[in-house]
């Protein structure tokens, strides 16, 4: 059917062009290629009288991005060798999944971004395209409503549109819009538009969430995956200031944070004020919440999820889920059980507009375990599945056992790095498999500390000389900055440190330092700097004595921070540790001539014992003899 003549009113066009849902497909015939509209914006009414009149076709392509959920074309298409429907899915992920894996021949790996390019060019002609929009306005205008992403492209490339108009689809701003005009077919239907399934309270995803939020600082513009991690993230983010968003989904949990004055989107550097996405996955009120909403625009995926665009907002974060990350750094992603929808297919898109982003952090989040904990996700590297996130791109991983950062990383520092935040279970099985397939140096050893739970409570930031310092415990991956520490510490501190002139600190020399179960030897850093480029400026540590149950304590700062107070701080820290981990007290051994330790050390709250033994002044105090004030 031609489009309209521009000088036919659009009310009147819009009147001649209204039909029932089964005489408006009509037009679709055997071996046409019809896409459907994306996730929660499908147009239910059309899709269910497509499906019943399904018999009449033969080689009917359906075309749309990756979805999860059991509509009546989805199971028709899914009978053994149909001949009725085809889906192709635009779907970027491994496809891993039993459920995507048995129609992987139908996929169409791409990123998100170039879909439109290919329904523009007519490289994949679309002869129907099936869309839902809301009433038109005074101008004839309507909105493609919580799905503007890859349907403005094919309902403007197709031979025929049929627009079902339904008055729960929110109006929608930004380059959401079509004309009456443009449209063949209007069938008026109103129903409730699909929602996003609400994400249950998960522990671990909680824990995920606390080391994710603090990889994110104020002022920084943010891409969210759908998924349970990322709703625990958005939740635990309700301290930060000024975020601004730029996504290819807009759910319930970014919509509270900006009710509660989180995101302002002020500080994004583009498009400063809006907030920025191409689809809706969520609730009913967040569907009204879009409506009219003048601070929010939905634009094409070839467009929110160009990496150009990306690549030009202020501290860029993406927010991604993984399925699986060997020791190399190589993800593979797919489509989860708890998501409805597949954000798979922008994934790559918005990392690599993240790498571009002044100040941008690329961030992948995965649980440990699957399977009830029976599998790990950190696996020695990827097989049977496809790669989607190339080692080179990784950045920051996170599970609820820490977070890394790979960026600039040997394969031996990234096979460290994970192994530290896999599950406690899997990390002696994954070390002997990176030294066999020589990712780690064969002559390391084993120790029972690298099954330590990172202790995330005792990280703090704090302002030391106008530079925020953070107070941590030691990683595995912090070997090499330790190094550099002990290397340019003056040569009279290595003295006090290590009791006697040194000028090597080779792994085997200093292990104990950042290879601790966070228990019973428990080492505190003061760094500063870049998550993952970080320079250590300070060390305290604590090694048990179990005899006694008394911790024993040494420090060592750099030259241009002693007399900050950093000395103390990491002292503090070390005695919190202790306490918690049910220690009686802590021990010190100094020469009787460090007057600096000996200061330090009698700054605790605690009642100071001194003995002397040969040249050796030996301090100790307990927990439960505080000093009387």
């Amino acid at each position: 059917m031609p489009k309209s003549p521009k000088s036919l009113y659009w009310a009147d066009s819009y009147i001649d062009k209204v039909r029932s849902a089964k005489d408006a497909l009509k037009i679709i015939h055997p071996g046409h290629r019809v896409f459907i509209s994306s996730s929660c914006g499908e147009p239910q009414h059309l899709v269910r009288t497509l499906a019943d009149s399904s018999n009449r076709f033969t080689d009917l392509e359906i075309v749309r991005v990756m979805c999860l959920e059991h509509t009546p074309i989805t199971l028709i298409a899914n009978r053994t060798h149909s001949q009725q429907f085809n889906i192709r899915s635009f779907y970027l992920g491994s496809a891993k999944n039993k459920k995507l894996s048995k129609n992987a021949r139908f996929i169409t790996p791409i990123n998100l971004s170039q879909v439109p390019k290919l329904f523009k060019s007519k490289m994949l002609t679309i002869n129907v395209a099936l869309i839902q929009v809301s009433p038109p306005d005074d101008f004839g205008w309507m909105s493609l409503g919580v799905s503007v992403d890859i349907t403005k492209a094919a309902a403007e490339a197709a031979d025929v549109v049929i627009a079902q108009v339904n008055p729960c689809m929110p109006r929608v701003l930004g380059r959401s819009f079509i004309n009456v005009n443009n449209v063949d077919y209007i069938v008026e239907h109103e129903e409730p538009l699909l929602v996003g399934q609400e994400m249950p309270d998960n522990e671990i995803a909680n824990s995920i969430a606390k080391h994710m939020s603090r990889l994110i600082t104020d002022g920084s513009t943010l891409q969210t995956s759908l998924g349970a991690t990322t709703s625990a993230t958005l939740l635990c983010l309700s301290e930060k200031n000024d975020l601004g968003i730029h996504t290819q989904y807009i759910s319930d949990g970014i919509m509270r944070l900006v009710s509660m004055g989180v995101i302002t989107n002020m500080k994004k550097g583009f498009n400063n004020g809006k907030l920025i996405a191409s689809s809706a996955v969520g609730s009913s009120i967040l569907y009204e919440f879009l409506d009219d909403n003048p601070a929010i625009e939905f634009h094409p995926s070839d467009y929110v999820n160009d990496p150009r665009i990306i690549s030009r907002h202020n501290s860029m974060v993406s927010m991604n889920t993984a399925m699986e990350i060997d020791l190399t750094g190589q993800v593979a992603a797919d489509a989860l059980p708890q998501n409805n929808f597949s954000g798979v297919n922008g994934m790559l898109d918005f990392i690599r507009g993240t790498a571009m982003s002044p100040n941008g952090k690329s961030i992948l989040m995965l649980t440990s375990t699957r399977e009830n904990g029976t599998i790990s996700r950190i696996v020695p590297r990827l097989e049977n599945t496809a790669v989607v996130i190339p080692r080179g791109d990784a950045q920051f991983v996170v599970t609820e056992y820490g977070a890394v950062n790979l960026f600039g990383k040997s394969i031996q520092e990234r096979a460290l790095a994970l192994i530290s935040i896999a599950h406690p279970d899997f990390r002696d099985e994954l070390f002997e498999r990176a030294k066999e397939l020589d990712y780690i140096d064969i002559g390391r050893m084993f120790k029972e500390s690298i099954r330590g739970v990172y202790p995330l409570k005792l990280e703090e930031v704090v302002n030391i000389k106008g530079v925020p310092v953070t107070l941590r415990p030691a990683k595995p991956a912090d070997e090499r900055a330790i190094q550099e520490h002990y290397y340019n510490m003056d040569r009279n501190d290595v003295i006090s440190r290590f009791f006697h002139e040194k000028t090597s600190f080779v792994h085997d020399q200093i292990n104990t330092t950042f290879e601790i179960d966070y228990i019973n030897d428990l080492t505190i850093v003061a760094a500063i700097g870049e998550i993952g480029f970080e320079k250590i400026v300070a060390v305290g540590e604590y090694l048990l004595n179990p005899v006694l149950n008394m911790a024993e304590v040494a420090y060592s700062v750099a030259k241009e921070w002693q007399g900050t107070g950093i000395a103390r701080a990491l002292q503090n820290k070390l005695a919190e540790a202790a306490q918690t981990n049910s220690i009686k007290g802590l021990i010190a051994y100094t020469s009787p001539t460090n007057k600096g330790m000996i200061q330090l050390f009698h700054k605790l709250p605690y009642k100071v014992s001194k003995v002397y033994e040969d040249d050796m002044l030996i301090m100790s105090c307990l927990f439960d003899e505080p000093v009387e004030k």
